[in-house]
């Protein structure tokens, strides 16, 4: 009851680092949800929407879509945008985040220093090498970005659309696309990081 009545203890509560577990939960609530409806969970196909918004379908067969079956695409994508910014700039966890002391001694060896968390918690991210401040860090970015992007559309889908709605629905096309984003992703830490960075 004092949590109800005590906004600032609320407070306190929801800025707390949470369980992974919970995060896992309410993925799988949503993703019953979503089969409930009949929809396909995934974010990448808001790009494809986003394209025959500004008129490629005029151009492109491929961009032909009907976007009243793309607006609860829409609402969700801005909903997460929106709930990263409220989250960053109102709800920031008094701790730091928790990095494996593996992981920041393998940036350490690439030369990579591990970021000190600022006032809110965060410090996370090696402002080092993902920055836009040097020619290295935007062409990082840009590549970094369209083959993300390139990549989901080509596969028909990102890690959230392929790893949790695919493998959930038993589609084996989800379960080789979500074995090759771990081998990529092997491959990437291991062999082209060190390349890139060093």
């Amino acid at each position: 009851m004092e949590l109800i009545t005590n906004p600032q203890t609320l407070l306190d509560v929801v800025r707390q680092p949470w369980h992974w577990a919970f995060s896992g939960a309410m993925i799988a609530f949503v993703l019953f949800l979503m089969t409930w409806m009949g929809r396909s969970f995934g974010v990448s196909t808001t790009f494809k929407g986003a394209c025959t918004a500004l008129g490629a379908g005029r151009r492109f067969e491929f961009f032909k879509t009907d976007l009243k079956d793309e607006y609860w695409r829409f609402a969700f994508v801005i909903g997460g945008l929106l709930g990263g910014v409220i989250a960053s700039q109102f709800l920031s966890s008094p701790e730091p985040v928790a990095i494996s002391e593996a992981t920041v001694e393998g940036l350490t060896q690439l030369g990579i220093s591990y970021p000190e968390a600022d006032a809110q918690g965060r410090g996370f991210i090696p402002t080092s090498v993902f920055n836009f401040s040097s020619l290295k860090g935007i062409l990082l970015a840009v590549a970094g970005g369209f083959l993300v992007g390139f990549g989901a559309r080509y596969g028909d889908g990102c890690t959230s659309g392929h790893a949790i709605s695919g493998l959930s629905h038993l589609q084996l096309p989800s379960l080789i696309t979500v074995i090759g984003f771990f081998l990529g992703g092997l491959l990437m830490t291991h062999v082209l990081m060190p390349l890139l960075i060093g």
